[in-house]
C-alpha cells in the first residue's frame, strides 16, 4: 500500500512533469595536508581516499566502494521507500550486498595490468511474507528502473573536460 506521503509526491510529478527533473552533481577538492579528498553533493559531505598499495592514505572509502555502496543503498532505498509500496510487498528486511574485483596494479599504471573493475555482482535479500508473483514484480521493476544499476548495466556517456 503506498503512503500518504508517497502519492503526493507522485501525484505532483505526473501532475507537472518538470518538477521530476533534476541534475545531481558531486564535486571532489584535496584536503589541504591530508591524503583523503572532500567530496560535496548538495547538501552533504563525504571524504574518499585511495588505498595505501596505490599512493593512498587509506583515510576514506575509495571510490570503488562508493560506487559498490551506491550500487547496494541505492537497491535497498529504492526497494523499501519506493517499490515496496507500489507493489505492495510487505518488507519485514532487505539487504544488498555488492562486490567486485579489481587489480590495483593497473590503477597504479602496471604494464599489463586491468584498471577496470571485473565481476561485479549485487546480492538482494528480501524477507517479506508476501507470495511468489507480487515479489517478482518488484524485482523486475527493480531492474526496469533502479537508475544506478541502469548506468552499470548499460553504461551512459561521460564527457570529460580539463581545463
Amino acid at each position: 500500500m503506498l503512503s500518504v506521503v508517497l502519492e503526493e509526491h507522485l501525484a505532483k510529478l505526473t501532475a507537472d512533469p518538470a518538477s521530476a527533473a533534476s541534475a545531481p552533481s558531486a564535486t571532489a577538492t584535496p584536503m589541504p595536508g591530508e591524503q583523503r579528498v572532500r567530496v560535496e553533493g548538495g547538501p552533504f559531505a563525504w571524504y574518499a581516499d585511495l588505498p595505501r598499495a596505490v599512493g593512498g592514505g587509506n583515510c576514506a572509502p575509495s571510490p570503488t566502494l562508493y560506487l559498490l555502496g551506491g550500487l547496494a543503498a541505492g537497491a535497498v532505498a529504492f526497494i523499501r521507500d519506493v517499490l515496496a509500496p507500489q507493489c505492495d510487498v510487505r518488507l519485514h528486511d532487505v539487504t544488498a550486498v555488492a562486490r567486485c574485483e579489481e587489480d590495483l596494479r593497473g590503477l597504479a599504471g602496471v604494464a599489463g595490468a586491468e584498471p577496470r573493475l571485473a565481476g561485479m555482482s549485487l546480492d538482494i535479500r528480501l524477507d517479506s511474507p508476501d507470495p511468489e508473483p507480487r515479489l517478482e514484480t518488484l524485482r523486475q521493476a527493480w531492474l526496469d528502473r533502479c537508475p544506478v544499476y541502469l548506468a552499470l548495466r548499460e553504461p551512459v556517456a561521460v564527457t570529460v573536460t580539463w581545463s
